[in-house]
């Protein structure tokens, strides 16, 4: 029996360890993540699923200049026939054979269509190019959230380390009052007031913990990780050293290689290929023509002949829309605004995103001054904390000083946590808003 349950024990911790692994933390970079999104994310498998549509309708325009081939076969019952005067007398039956045939066969090959069939190829390639351009958009949407995610977490794990400290911090100041309060040198409203602070603190852990717990399931269903992962932020992330380039510098690598200007360009095209297509209803159309019948019985005879008539031909077809005289300038000239319409959008896409990107380069330096302030805000903090903590042990400051410095140092504490990950959120925010995350 004790070697059962010796067994059982074993059994039960080694299950146990291998519940705590599946959910255990792992250190993931932001990279790592952004790759694992590019295969898994749902959020981007419309965009690529639109890609391959594209790729179909490119497909289709092509198939537009291979020729149109019409086969038809007919199988018929003919009942018999009369003949009459033109007044409708002398009624004389006629018979007709009952049974009645027909195949056919005709092929078209377009020569010429006014620029039609090409134009549609074009577009359907534009379309592709619009596609990929508007799939690249998404791509960096998803990028610049799961990083946003991910930098929350990371802020959040950091802001747990800094109320943990002060909440240590405040237990210890705590219990140094209850000894002095059994002495009789501290009063109970002093007791109360530091209570409320740890409880306080407390709360904000709980708080804390269960913000990283959405952020962490937020990131994980978006990035396409598996179900459970526990985010760890890499450590080394505040480390890097990040570029300053001048403001002119980002404008440029923005104008080349944001996709939202890409996207109002292919735009432009488009429209500008929709206008060509408009104009080429305006045009004849040419073709070459072949075909071959056999009908029987031959019915133009009377009596019938009961035999099979067949012919063929080969020739030139032309063929023009008479009304596209008055209805396809109309196109032409609805098509020549839309055309006009994408260009201006062009131009304010391009507006936006040169103010996107010096806002953007603005917030990414001041987050840098914004650093440096806050540092000098903690060790001054810091330093008012000594000081009223030892005038407070001393009994030369009141509870109500000890207490403005407790939140101020946590204050302080919490806003040097957002300050660092700030320099990293404004710089993929420059690089989301350049195209270049």
């Amino acid at each position: 029996m004790t070697n059962l349950r010796l067994l059982g024990g074993v059994l039960t911790a080694f299950l146990a360890s291998c519940g705590v692994c599946a959910h255990a933390q792992s250190v993931i970079t932001l990279e790592q993540i952004f790759a694992t999104a590019e295969t898994n994310s749902r959020q981007l498998r419309p965009s690529l699923t639109a890609i391959s549509e594209a790729e179909q309708e490119v497909n289709v325009a092509r198939a537009e200049r291979l020729p149109d081939i019409n086969a038809s076969l007919s199988l018929s019952y003919i009942g018999d026939g009369f003949t009459t005067k033109r007044n409708f007398g002398d009624y004389q039956k006629a018979p007709i054979p009952h049974f009645g045939n027909g195949l056919s066969v005709g092929i078209t090959q377009p020569l010429y269509t006014g620029g039609a069939i090409t134009s549609s190829i074009d577009l359907a390639e534009l379309k592709l190019t619009a596609a990929r351009y508007a799939n690249d958009f998404q791509r960096d949407n998803i990028r610049f959230q799961l990083a946003g995610y991910y930098l929350d977490i990371y802020k959040y794990a950091n802001l747990r380390s800094v109320v943990d400290s002060n909440l240590a911090a405040a237990r210890k100041v705590l219990g140094e009052m209850r000894a002095r309060y059994d002495q009789g040198t501290a009063l109970l409203n002093d007791i109360t007031r530091y209570e409320l602070l740890v409880s306080n603190l407390e709360l904000q852990l709980i708080q804390i913990d269960n913000t990283r717990a959405i952020l962490n399931n937020n990131l994980v269903t978006i990035g396409g990780l598996t179900e459970g992962t526990v985010i760890e932020p890499d450590t080394t992330i505040l480390e890097r050293v990040l570029p300053k380039e001048n403001a002119d510098w980002w404008q440029t690598e923005a104008a080349a290689n944001s996709p939202r200007l890409s996207l109002a360009r292919s735009e432009v095209a488009m429209s500008r290929k929709a206008e060509s297509l408009a104009k080429s209803e305006l045009l004849p159309k040419v073709g070459v023509q072949a075909g071959w019948t056999i009908d029987g019985p031959i019915l133009v005879e009377v009596p019938p002949i009961n035999r099979n008539l067949s012919y063929w031909y080969v020739g030139v077809g032309v063929s023009y829309n008479l009304s596209s005289l008055y209805k396809g300038r109309r196109n032409v000239a609805k098509s020549r605004v839309t055309s006009q319409k994408a260009v201006e959008n062009l131009a304010a896409a391009a507006e936006d995103l040169s103010m996107s990107v010096s806002a953007d380069h603005i917030r990414y330096l001041e987050a840098y001054e914004e650093l440096k302030t806050q540092e000098k805000s903690v060790e001054l903090a810091e330093r008012n904390y000594g000081i009223v903590s030892t005038r407070y042990s001393a009994d030369m400051a009141l509870i109500t000083d000890l207490l403005d410095a407790a939140n101020a140092r946590l204050d302080a504490g919490q806003r040097l946590v957002n300050a660092r990950i700030n320099i990293i959120y404004y710089y993929y925010k420059l690089l989301f808003t350049a195209g270049k995350i």
